[in-house]
């Protein structure tokens, strides 16, 4: 069964950082695009990262870029979101999904099928 596990996530300060992982079980990543969501309380979802199935190529969302970093590591079968310098507005709950042959991948969530649980990050001091 098709599963993906995130966590890392927490009570985080405002220009600290924090590190989100995405497990995955039942199936093997190296051919699945794998994308990093985020909704906040009264908001819609909106797509922050992903990163492709094939040769890794990567995309941010504006309000992100240079502050995260999305990497994979096939060998543990779990993608990352590296936080950097997080601000109150990226305050939400995060959520990685799994889409296969996906090659240069997209922030469009109904792009992917397979959606994990979900995990919280606040950022406040």
């Amino acid at each position: 069964q098709l599963q993906l596990v995130e966590s890392g996530g927490g009570l985080v300060q405002p220009g600290g950082s924090l590190r989100l992982s995405c497990a995955a079980s039942g199936f093997t990543l190296d051919y699945y695009a794998i994308g990093w969501f985020r909704q906040a309380p009264g908001k819609e979802r909106e797509g922050v990262s992903c990163i492709g199935s094939s040769d890794g190529s990567t995309y941010y969302a504006d309000s992100v870029k240079g502050r995260f970093t999305i990497s994979r590591d096939n060998a543990k079968n779990t993608v990352y979101l590296q936080m950097n310098s997080p601000k109150p507005e990226d305050t939400a709950v995060y959520y990685c999904a799994a889409a296969p042959f996906f090659p240069r991948c997209g922030l469009q969530g109904t792009e992917y099928p397979y959606w994990g649980q979900g995990t919280q990050v606040t950022v406040s001091s």
